[in-house]
């Protein structure tokens, strides 16, 4: 992680955020120590005046460094964590996959994926948002296919080993389920949840209890 020091982290974060759940992934992969700070979301505490002096986007999840520097967006605090570690190559194309599948992340599977989540559990299901509803689990069930035919190809989602591509795909999925998008036609990706399961210092994503 080049000459940044580690110590001294503090992670802003809500339990239901997949995107907190990447940060917290990594971080346990990594072994390294942080204080966990919950933002309640549904109360509105990110848009208080405390945390907006953090961060003035007002979104989960935010790493705060020592020094009081406070990085925000899930996939970029994951590039700087993983920076000299095993989980960011050192070959310029793999490194340029990591960034292709983690901005193909944000624009095409957490939006739909999350997002059906979050409305099966946040809003009352009329007529109009069913069907609103059914276009995110159609375009989610797409971008969970693609990862189907990588993961029919190979292991991990770039190269040979697990990479912070992995970690940033890993938490939406595994709780595909709960926004109505089921994993069973997907084996492949079955398969690579399983070896990101076994990994050292593997967290899960916890259920939605709200």
């Amino acid at each position: 992680m080049g000459d940044c020091d580690m110590d001294g982290l503090t992670l802003y974060d809500h339990p239901e955020s997949g995107n907190g759940h990447k940060v917290r992934l990594l971080l346990s992969l990594l072994n390294i120590d942080y204080t966990l700070v919950f933002k309640d979301i549904h109360k509105g505490e990110t848009r208080l005046p405390d945390f907006l002096a953090i961060n003035p986007n007002g979104r989960i999840p935010a790493l705060q460094l020592a020094d009081g520097r406070c990085l925000s967006e899930s996939n970029a605090i994951l590039f700087f964590l993983a920076e000299g570690t095993d989980y960011m190559p050192q070959d310029p194309y793999l490194r340029a996959k990591v960034m292709s599948w983690l901005m193909w992340e944000q624009y095409e599977h957490e939006p739909t994926i999350a997002v059906a989540r979050f409305w099966c559990h946040h809003l009352d299901m009329t007529p109009d948002r069913k069907a609103l509803l059914a276009e995110k689990q159609t375009k989610g069930k797409a971008a969970l296919a693609l990862m189907e035919k990588t993961f029919s190809l190979a292991e991990w989602a770039v190269g040979t080993d697990p990479s912070i591509a992995d970690i940033a795909l890993y938490s939406y999925t595994s709780v595909a389920e709960e926004g109505g998008i089921s994993l069973t036609p997907y084996p492949a990706m079955r398969q690579w949840l399983n070896r990101m399961a076994a990994l050292p210092g593997f967290i899960p994503m916890d259920p939605w209890t709200g």
